[in-house]
């Protein structure tokens, strides 16, 4: 089996797509290549960080290595919390808060269209591609579900009734945009 590393701390992350990817190759995290700075993400769109986090990878450790950026984009806020959306209420926030944020500022607005978008930059054999998911859907008034992670209790996808949060993990995965980014990434790399 070959071993690829994901550049990611986050462990949802990091469980949903070995989750995704399965037998087929073994995911290395960060802390098992040894990394545990904080990778720095200053880009102003998702594939930019991404692409950041991948070749600070390989040039600082020197793997052949993959990164996403994910963002909720919400029409109602001019696409906004986006590139911001790990840190969109503040830095030393969490999930809780950024939701609530959210909630706060999409209050008693009738548009509640939203879409997330996740892009995956693969570095591998001294190539650079990348892969992009989205799925479209709203952000529901409450929070919903006990499970997932982010703003997952409050975004339902256009394709179910149900939040991200209430979906067991299979379901979230086949038609999330994490998902579809992982799917096209997996083909990539089956492909090689």
């Amino acid at each position: 089996m070959k071993d690829i590393v994901f550049a990611t701390n986050n462990q949802h992350k990091l469980e949903e797509i070995r989750r995704i990817i399965g037998d087929r190759f073994r995911v290395l995290s960060l802390k098992d290549i040894g990394c545990h700075e904080e990778i720095p993400e200053t880009s102003d769109t998702l594939e930019g960080n991404a692409m950041q986090k991948a070749r600070y990878v390989k040039e600082h450790y020197g793997y052949d290595c993959f990164a996403d950026d994910t963002g909720l984009m919400v029409d109602a806020l001019d696409g906004a919390p986006g590139v911001y959306s790990a840190r969109y209420a503040g830095p030393g926030h969490d999930s809780e808060a950024n939701v609530a944020l959210l909630l706060g500022n999409l209050e008693g607005c009738g548009n509640r269209k939203a879409h997330f978008s996740t892009v995956i930059a693969l570095i591998m054999d001294g190539e650079e591609v990348t892969f992009e998911g989205r799925v479209d859907g709203e952000i529901l008034n409450e929070r919903h579900g006990e499970g997932g992670f982010g703003y997952d209790p409050v975004f339902r996808p256009e394709e179910c009734d149900l939040s991200f949060a209430e979906m067991s993990a299979d379901a979230k995965n086949a038609i999330s945009h994490r998902g579809r980014a992982t799917a096209r990434l997996l083909r990539y790399l089956e492909s090689k």
